[in-house]
């Protein structure tokens, strides 16, 4: 009973060490990117290989070229994917991120899916990913001139799968409000009062016809690409299985047949156990803070080959590898503390 406690323990250590990525890497937007910047302002690189592009249409509608003190306007953000938006088989999941600097006040409908932005509450985001990529809400203006109003909006179009992607874009657009007082003009309010301001592939939305071949390759494209993720899942998945497999099958055989590993010396077993430990503690910090840090792992890295070359998005691969390594390590310890606890037999002492 005494042994059976602590090699239970271990198990339950190591199931436990192989799940840690799914959580660590659920969640929305982060205030912060990898490179510890502003997501708002400069983007979310863990998407699309780290580069924004104008294939997501990010809009928002209701925009005053001019506010007045106190005033609460109606805004509009839509995000979507402009393959999808002219007919084609694109993203349909989107979320987005808006600042004002924390100038102004924000206010949503409990319907809306909106909450406070991550770290920034002044900020605010999509509580989740939005179908149809659109959310309504109100922006009241300062109770006093403060001076133009700069506004910074993320939004990102992703496919559903769950995790950050090749397949998941991203967009940026920046505007600003005028201060009271500054635009006079001769004009009916309503040329003036509120305007639209967008930033995508106009293109693909309004000048382009896309073909029927031009549909099918995107759609075999997009197919090849899961089918390929999902192999290498199912790969991997299986490879750990096994030899996690292997490490149970080993153990139930050795209590049932009262056999173990073969003994080995305290000064021997010492510094091995050490530096087990030291690789299982070392490569679980590494894995964890990749995952909080929602970093990004690419290869070739871009800073090499540029910014324009295809690469290949290893985050999630390398960072289970490292967790999985990490929990290999803790098994090694184990290992290592049974051989140390075993009589030694006569062809050890000799």
């Amino acid at each position: 009973m005494n042994k059976t406690i602590p090699r239970f323990g271990i198990i339950l250590l190591v199931m436990g060490l192989l799940i840690i990525p799914v959580y660590g890497l659920s969640g929305g937007p982060s205030a912060l990117n990898s490179d510890e910047e502003l997501t708002v302002k400069y983007g979310c690189n863990c998407h699309n290989n780290g580069a924004s592009s104008p294939r997501v249409v990010v809009m928002i509608t209701g925009v005053p070229i001019m506010y007045d003190l106190s005033e609460t306007y109606n805004l509009t953000v839509r995000v979507a994917d402009s393959l999808t938006l002219s007919g084609g088989d694109g993203n349909v999941k989107a979320g987005f991120l808006l600042s004002s600097d924390a100038v102004g006040i924000f206010s949503w409908n409990d319907d809306q899916d909106i909450r406070q932005a991550e770290d920034r509450p002044d900020d605010i985001s999509h509580s989740e990913t939005d179908s149809d990529g659109v959310w309504d809400f109100k922006w009241t203006a300062p109770s006093e001139n403060v001076g133009q109003v700069n506004f910074w909006l993320a939004g990102n179009s992703v496919d559903g799968a769950g995790i950050p992607d090749e397949n998941d874009y991203w967009n940026l657009v920046s505007f600003s409000i005028n201060e009271p007082g500054t635009i006079t003009t001769t004009e009916s309010d309503s040329t003036l009062q509120t305007r639209t301001i967008s930033v995508g592939d106009y293109d693909s939305l309004f000048v382009l016809e896309i073909t029927e071949e031009q549909l099918e390759q995107e759609r075999q494209n997009k197919l090849s690409h899961e089918i390929f993720k999902q192999g290498n899942l199912f790969f991997w998945t299986s490879l750990v299985a096994l030899i996690v497999g292997g490490a149970f099958q080993r153990e139930i055989l050795e209590r049932r047949y009262d056999e173990g590993p073969e003994y080995l010396a305290r000064e021997l077993a010492i510094p091995q156990a050490i530096r087990r430990s030291l690789g299982s503690i070392i490569t679980f910090i590494m894995a964890y803070r990749w995952t909080i840090n929602d970093a990004v792992i690419q290869f070739p890295p871009p800073s090499i080959v540029g910014p324009d070359a295809e690469v290949t998005d290893l985050t999630v691969f390398i960072i289970g590898c490292f967790f999985f390594i990490s929990a290999w390590f803790a098994y090694g310890v184990y290992r290592t503390i049974l051989a140390a606890s075993r009589e030694p037999k006569v062809k050890d002492i000799l």
